[in-house]
């Protein structure tokens, strides 16, 4: 069985970013972000509009679910910050805890957090966490009851991981902006991932990303190859293609143009050891900059099309893109819909420019 680039892009596309959006409701935030296999948080607006591609309707939403536990952020797929719905986090520490302890060690050590220090804060740490605190209070209540730790650096960020790996807090909402809180994750720690949870995340991540192969999920996941590919093995799902696997009943029907304005970092560029078949490589520079940046991009039946970005000037708001090429007519009259909706869950109104390409 064959699938031509078009097909693939589309299908792909349709499982990260669903047409059909979770019902509204309290639900929905923990839901989009299971369909998405985690949404990428180390940017809190970035983690909304990650949401808002994936069906949430409002920042409300995202607010709530984070003030009802319905879903948290924690340091997992290759040691990166991911929003999670709350019941998922204890299994996703089992496969990604320990490895991310691991890969953090030596960083550690330069920073002077000992095995000592770090396995004193994870002591102190229930004997302070009872209400959210941000990253800085928490530090000084540690450094209060003897945890010897530099308030300055990067030393602060790499002990919250270090407790967010073994299970002992995650990241909730912001407390002011640019003020992650962090709670207390109750319960015993994760227990290691067996054959069962592997299999459990390549199912995950073939749901949200697939088709694609076990070198997809080892770019996606941060895994060695070789336990991608029993992982893969295990999932049970077939071969719909040379290499890689879906549910063949996930296939999209055909349909209209499925366009999608995505903000930085999102996770749909991020699922595959190669993005030349979405992104163009002429054009990956204008999306990837490097230094780990990725911009907002325009996404039509699962291709980059162009990057956006909105202007603020005296009251008003332009919602720019520019295109990579010529966009169809079908293309722009759904990009249309989109940037309104973009603009409504940003509570703006916006006006859309499209420059030439």
């Amino acid at each position: 069985m064959t699938i031509d680039d078009a097909r693939l892009l589309r299908w792909r596309m349709h499982a990260q970013l669903p047409a059909t959006a979770p019902p509204d409701g309290p639900r929905a935030v923990a839901v989009a972000a299971g369909r998405a296999a985690g949404v990428q948080a180390q940017d809190e607006a970035a983690a909304r509009l990650g949401l808002r591609a994936r069906g949430v309707r409002s920042p409300a939403r995202v607010e709530a679910a984070y003030a009802d536990g319905s879903v948290v952020a924690s340091w997992l797929m290759r040691g990166t910050l991911h929003l999670v719905p709350a019941a998922d986090l204890r299994g996703l520490l089992g496969v990604f805890g320990a490895r991310n302890l691991a890969a953090g060690a030596r960083r550690r050590r330069e920073l002077g957090l000992t095995e000592e220090v770090c396995a004193r804060a994870v002591e102190v740490i229930p004997e302070v966490l009872h209400t959210p605190l941000d990253r800085a209070d928490l530090i000084a209540a540690l450094i209060e009851r003897g945890v010897a730790v530099d308030r300055g650096g990067q030393a602060p960020a790499h002990l919250m991981a270090y407790a967010a790996a073994r299970g002992v807090l995650c990241r909730s909402g912001e407390l002011a902006p640019r003020r992650p809180g962090y709670v207390l994750l109750d319960g015993p720690p994760p227990e290691p991932a067996g054959e069962a949870e592997l299999a459990g995340l390549a199912r995950r991540h073939l749901a949200a990303f697939g088709p694609a192969g076990a070198e997809d999920l080892a770019a996606w996941s941060g895994l060695p190859r070789a336990l991608c590919r029993r992982a893969l093995a295990g999932a049970g799902l077939p071969e719909v293609a040379p290499g890689l696997f879906a549910d063949p009943r996930s296939e999209p029907a055909a349909g209209p143009p499925h366009v999608r304005l995505l903000g930085a970092y999102d996770g749909y560029l991020l699922g595959y050891r190669d993005r030349a078949l979405m992104l163009d490589p002429a054009y990956a520079k204008r999306i990837n900059a490097g230094g780990g940046v990725i911009h907002p991009a325009l996404v039509a039946d699962g291709r980059v099309v162009g990057r956006w970005r909105i202007e603020r000037a005296r009251g008003a708001s332009t919602l720019v893109l520019e295109p990579f090429g010529v966009l169809s007519r079908p293309v722009l009259s759904a990009l249309r819909d989109e940037s309104e909706a973009l603009a409504g869950f940003l509570g703006e109104e916006s006006v859309l420019r499209v420059e030439r390409p």
